[in-house]
């Protein structure tokens, strides 16, 4: 069985149409992840400021949404702002984060009628308060949600994660609580931002770059890698598609042979 035999209302172009023909339902990979690559540079190819390539960004979150959902796939996260995103131009940060606002405003009524559940990742503490408050009312709007779950890495670093998973057990040893025996790889995995969240099948790095930026480097162990070079606006449900088919013809060993 393949997606095509669905109604699938989403992909309606004779591309999609194609390419839902040729893809396994039972090969679609249950968790997407996304380093959206490439705002700033559409937007200098348009003459805009960056702030530009961002906002039209949002279009393309919103296609992979509702791709998602369309496809059953149950997780996609998005890295949404890094870390190390605070050392770009100080106009364009607070750009973003007013745009943060904006989007999830305007968005939480869709995603309520999608019946996607939102989920962040990373240090919020740190945002500004308006923006640290958006996202709290939307992931609350959002809780009991069943479908998707839409996980946003926002102001997230892996390696961090990776030391506050550390410095955690470390705690929890000092104490008493755990020895070191007990520290296995899935310990450190239930300590991470991510626990109760499933490793990622695929992830999808858009705009010709071909590095992980510090982006779910403990999760990724063994995630299938798609790297293409069309910039994030403009990759829509059809370039999913290609990827999602790239994808199932892969042959995923896991170290095996």
């Amino acid at each position: 069985m393949n997606p095509s035999t669905k109604q699938l209302k989403w992909f309606n172009s004779e591309h999609a149409h194609s390419a839902l023909a040729a893809l396994d339902e039972k090969s679609l990979p249950q968790h997407i992840a996304i380093i959206m690559d490439g705002n700033g540079r559409w937007a200098k190819r348009q003459g805009k400021p960056r702030l530009f390539g961002h906002k039209a960004g949002v279009a393309s979150v919103r296609e992979m949404i509702a791709s998602c959902v369309e496809l059953d796939i149950p997780y996609l996260t998005i890295y949404s702002f890094s870390s190390e995103n605070w050392s770009r131009p100080e106009d364009e940060v607070s750009g973003i984060m007013k745009l943060f606002v904006e989007v999830l405003t305007r968005e939480i009524v869709n995603l309520n009628a999608q019946n996607v559940r939102v989920k962040l990742i990373g240090d919020i503490d740190a945002l500004p308060e308006k923006t640290r408050l958006a996202f709290a009312e939307c992931v609350q709007s959002t809780a009991a949600n069943t479908g998707l779950t839409l996980v946003v890495a926002l102001n997230y670093g892996a390696r961090q994660d990776i030391v506050s998973a550390v410095k955690a057990i470390t705690s929890e040893v000092h104490e008493g609580d755990l020895s070191s025996d007990d520290v296995t790889s899935e310990l450190i995995s239930s300590r991470l931002s991510t626990s109760g969240i499933p490793d990622p099948d695929f992830m999808i790095r858009t705009s010709g770059e071909t590095r992980l930026s510090n982006f779910l480097l403990y999760e990724t162990a063994y995630t299938e890698l798609y790297f293409t070079d069309t910039l994030w606006p403009d990759f829509n449900r059809d370039a999913l598609l290609d990827a999602l088919l790239s994808f199932q013809d892969r042959n995923r060993r896991y170290g095996g042979l």
